[in-house]
């Protein structure tokens, strides 16, 4: 199983400074993969969590850490599809996937905030049929030239598309969703499934037998899929008891015998995401901050 790491774009140690540390460290000690994720804005009335207070942007993220990597692949989990034009989409993904020399995972989202649907002026109603649109659009640009699409919700008139992808046919395309719709959808037209922070780890299995049921049934191959897990990260010194002990959140002991029960359960990679750590993305000192990183990347190195 896959090993990979949440890049800092999220909360004060979302600098820099910790993006280069903490991407240039997983190079270096053999992680598989940084993550970055989206989030435009943050009510103000509602509280969505300290991960969504303040973030950056997933694609310039990548773009930053394919700079000052060399071999560690680069994802994001997850872009959300309909708060762009494919083809603008399309051109982006495009250049960092040249920059990275085809290191990039595309992981694509159908969205789920009211507030965000309205700030770019797109509706929320049938996102899921907009998503899947978006990545037939994705996946027609990405194909040779001449390219054209034509369909409910986004055209591209008959043009030449390039530079085209590093990666053949096209960067891998995964998808985010928990509703078995959602699921079902993943094995339809996707090249694997990126689960939430909110996924119960214990049952995650279930949800994966959907996936590639749906592949199945459309004469896909199951065993070809990618399932990635946003693996919410907490190490401790000491084991954490007690029954209501959530997997990855533990000493390294009990965080490797989760590893080994996911991957038991079909998952095919974690990323380790500390952007969901309070303690870590609400530091008020920046080297408190990369002090857990650095306690989380060398102790959980891959081995």
């Amino acid at each position: 199983m896959r090993l990979g790491l949440g890049l800092p774009v999220s909360g004060t140690w979302a600098t820099p400074e910790a993006m280069r540390h903490v991407a240039t460290r997983a190079d270096e000690l053999g992680f598989d993969s940084l993550w970055a994720f989206q989030r435009l804005l943050h009510p103000v009335e509602d509280d969505w969590g300290a991960a969504y207070h303040s973030v950056l942007d997933p694609l310039a993220s990548l773009a930053y850490a394919a700079a000052v990597t060399s071999r560690i692949r680069l994802g994001v989990a997850v872009v959300m599809a309909p708060y762009y034009a494919p083809i603008v989409l399309a051109k982006a993904l495009t250049t960092i996937d040249v920059l990275s020399a085809g290191r990039l995972d595309v992981g694509i989202g159908l969205g789920w905030s009211a507030e965000e649907f309205a700030a770019v002026g797109v509706p929320m109603d049938r996102r899921g049929a907009r998503a899947e649109d978006a990545v037939a659009c994705l996946k027609a640009v990405w194909g040779p030239d001449p390219v054209e699409h034509q369909g409910e919700f986004y055209a591209v008139p008959r043009s030449r598309v390039d530079p085209k992808p590093v990666q053949e046919p096209h960067p891998p395309i995964l998808m985010g969703g928990g509703a078995e719709p959602a699921l079902r959808r993943v094995g339809r037209i996707a090249d694997g499934w990126i689960s939430s922070s909110r996924t119960d780890l214990t049952t995650i299995g279930t949800s994966i037998e959907v996936v590639r049921a749906a592949a199945a049934a459309v004469g896909r191959d199951p065993a070809a899929l990618r399932f990635v897990v946003r693996g919410v990260v907490r190490l401790t010194v000491a084991p954490t008891e007690g029954a209501a002990r959530i997997p990855l959140q533990g000493d390294a002991d009990q965080i490797r015998a989760d590893l080994g029960a996911l991957e038991e359960q079909g998952v095919t990679e974690v990323f380790l995401d500390l952007n969901w750590d309070d303690d870590t993305v609400g530091a008020a000192n920046p080297a408190v901050a990369l002090g857990n990183a650095e306690r989380v990347l060398t102790t959980l190195a891959p081995r």
